[in-house]
């Protein structure tokens, strides 16, 4: 017998051997986390049952109104208080005044002039395109029908058709008589008498069959356009090859478009944001090659046909653009989807199949899709991890037992997520409690202390603790930070283990539980730098549509929570050493954009940041000065990036102010 004949069995139950202490292992993970579960669950059920309990006495039902009226007087107070001043709440009445009137500017007030038409008329494309519009027609109401005709016949951009395929019943034949007068009067109006209504997909793609423009436009029976949008899809078109196009849009009640109820000012094209919900809605404009070897409108997904259509274009696309400007106008009425979803509940479930079937397509599996408190219709995806790698947890830190003790415990003690290490950079730490608690901790399985000796430098630091980790990601942690989602870490890491994401963020509250990070905007703030959005929010807002309730792109992500995959990290050099204290993450995270990356800010991950105790510096006056030098600098390296603007936030928002507010 050879050697290697000999050795085999011993192989053969060193492997078993390994395989049954892995499969203990889990094991026990698992039992652990089930005890866990069922605690939560016996906790929460005993809660329900008191509550219930109180609910159903006859005091509490009695003292219903009394109670009503204290909660009134309670949020009066938290009102107040959160205004501030009497003079603050004058600045605040003052500023929504002011928003007001700057809401009148994006209606009948930003139609051209006859001069800015004749001036328009007079361009002449270097490309010849005729835009198909195509509106299905059922039952429209007359006001409705001649207002979305006139729309389109006062476009300053002459070349296109007006497609209306009419599947309204008999009752309403007045339809067909205003389309047909219609289209005796302008050639380029094309309507055909459907023999009977085949749905909204049914009925769209009828108008296709109609169209033989080069781009197809889609457009509403009850709805206005600007008009000038086509001109400006046109310059977009020339200027930038796109092949995909929509702009803004307001909903309007009382059938004035200055009467705005909501006005959606959207980012760029963001395909998270887009998965989570249909951002991009109205006015959709796009090649028709695009629709080469797919339809138009699946009828199976009806009431979500658009949503199913944009995503399955737009990835497509070659080059999607997005017009920041408030060019289509959604009319809010009883029976329209802008009044109330559950005037066509079919469209929830529509929605979550159009999203379903994108992401199979996209090689995406074992995936769940759940309505959030926001809407109905934007939704929480949960991806299934396709690994289990390990997470390197990098925190640096300088006395501070007390919220480095914290932080590690509730990682420690809150976690779901098992493979993972975490690593202390102790950097001039001077306590003796410190030194007695790293002597502790350093004894734990999972935790590592190394030392970092020199000035304080947040990149420096992080890039010395990176050169320990074992892990195939990187988490970098403030150790002021406390884990609130006991499955942050799964949250995270399904974002970031897709070849297409860099960076990943979380949601953080202060104490108070007030937003102090949802996403960081470049150029807001007085510096011009970045800046966090939904500042100082309360946890239950819902955020500008919704944004608070779904995961979503952006520029960057703090770096307090920030986990990237250990390969973008290294490939970058880690953090930019220059950047000691500000904006070091920020940095990282453009030049993770710069290498085609996206950034995704999560708000399913939730950790309490009480703010920024892991810096070295204490003198305030120095701390300015380092700040505003490390701005300067910043501002400098991405001159073009901040003059660009940031592609998921529209320049319609102010950036003075975190809130979404329109500039003035």
């Amino acid at each position: 017998m050879s050697s290697q004949e000999q050795t085999k069995p011993e192989k053969q139950e060193e492997l078993l051997e390994y395989y049954r202490l892995a499969y203990e292992r889990e094991r026990e993970k698992n039992t652990d986390l089930t005890a866990r579960l069922a605690d939560v669950q016996a906790q929460a059920q005993d809660l329900d049952f008191k509550l219930k309990r109180i609910k159903n006495n006859p005091v509490w039902k009695a003292t219903g109104p009394l109670r009503a009226v204290m909660h009134w007087m309670i949020r009066m107070k938290d009102r107040i208080v959160r205004l501030g001043s009497p003079r603050g709440i004058a600045r605040k009445v003052k500023s929504k005044l002011i928003e007001k009137k700057a809401m009148r500017r994006h209606g009948k007030a930003s139609f051209p002039t006859r001069e800015q038409r004749e001036a328009m008329s007079r361009v002449h494309f270097p490309k010849d395109i005729t835009f198909s519009i195509l509106v299905p027609l059922y039952n429209t109401p007359r006001k409705f029908l001649t207002e979305m005709m006139d729309s389109v016949r006062n476009q300053t951009y002459g070349k296109w058709e007006l497609c209306l395929a009419d599947g309204s019943d008999a009752e309403h034949g007045y339809v067909g008589e205003l389309c047909r007068r219609y289209a005796g009067e302008d050639k380029r109006i094309i309507y055909k008498k459907l023999e009977r209504n085949e749905g909204i997909s049914g009925n769209t793609n009828e108008c296709f069959r109609m169209a033989t423009g080069e781009y197809i436009a889609l457009f509403d029976h009850d709805d206005i356009l600007h008009p000038s949008v086509l001109f400006e899809y046109m310059k977009v078109i020339c200027e930038q090859d796109a092949d995909y196009i929509y702009c803004d849009e307001a909903t309007f009640k009382n059938g004035d478009i200055d009467h705005m109820i909501t006005l959606h000012f959207k980012p760029d094209y963001a395909i998270d944001n887009l998965r989570a919900n249909n951002y991009i809605c109205h006015f959709s404009a796009f090649s028709r090659h695009l629709l080469e070897g797919t339809e138009l409108f699946r009828s199976q997904f009806d009431g979500s046909q658009d949503h199913d259509m944009i995503l399955r274009l737009t990835t497509r696309a070659k080059r999607v653009v997005h017009v920041p400007k408030l060019l289509y106008y959604w009319r809010s009425h009883k029976a329209s989807v802008a009044s109330d979803i559950s005037a066509k509940l079919y469209c929830i479930e529509s929605a979550k199949g159009a999203v379903a079937d994108h992401l199979r397509t996209c090689g995406m599996e074992h995936f769940e899709i759940t309505s959030t408190r926001a809407f109905e219709t934007i939704f929480r995806i949960r991806y299934q991890l396709t690994a289990y790698p390990k997470l390197s947890i990098l925190i640096a830190n300088k006395d501070h037992y007390e919220d480095l003790s914290r932080c590690v415990s509730s990682i420690l003690e809150q976690s779901t997520y098992e493979n993972y290490e975490i690593i202390i950079v102790e950097n001039n730490s001077t306590t003796r409690e410190i030194r007695e608690y790293y002597e502790e901790i350093g004894r734990h399985p999972r935790v590592r202390v190394v030392t970092y000796e020199g000035p304080f430098n947040y990149s420096r630091i992080n890039n010395y603790g990176a050169s320990f980790a074992e892990g195939d990601f990187l988490l970098l942690l403030n150790n002021d930070t406390q884990v609130i989602t006991v499955n942050w870490m799964e949250e995270m890491l399904m974002y970031a283990q897709r070849r297409d994401v860099g960076a990943v963020g979380a949601k953080l509250y202060y104490e108070d539980k007030t937003i102090q990070h949802a996403g960081i905007v470049l150029g807001l703030g007085a510096h011009r730098t970045a800046g966090h959005t939904h500042y100082k929010v309360n946890i239950e807002n819902v955020g500008y549509m919704g944004r608070l309730c779904y995961a979503q792109d952006v520029s960057a992500v703090t770096g307090a929570c920030l986990l990237v995959r250990r390969e973008w990290f290294d490939r970058l050099g880690g953090l930019d050493e220059s950047f000691a204290v500000a904006l070091n993450d920020v940095d990282f995270c453009l030049r993770l954009r710069g290498l085609g990356l996206l950034n995704v800010f999560t708000p399913f991950a939730e950790l309490y940041h009480f703010e920024s105790k892991s810096r070295g510096l204490d003198d305030s006056s120095e701390r300015a000065a380092r700040y505003d030098e490390e701005s300067a600098r910043f501002r400098e390296k991405w001159k073009a990036v901040l003059e660009a603007g940031d592609p998921y936030y529209n320049p319609n928002f102010s950036l003075d102010r975190s809130d979404f507010s329109l500039r003035i």
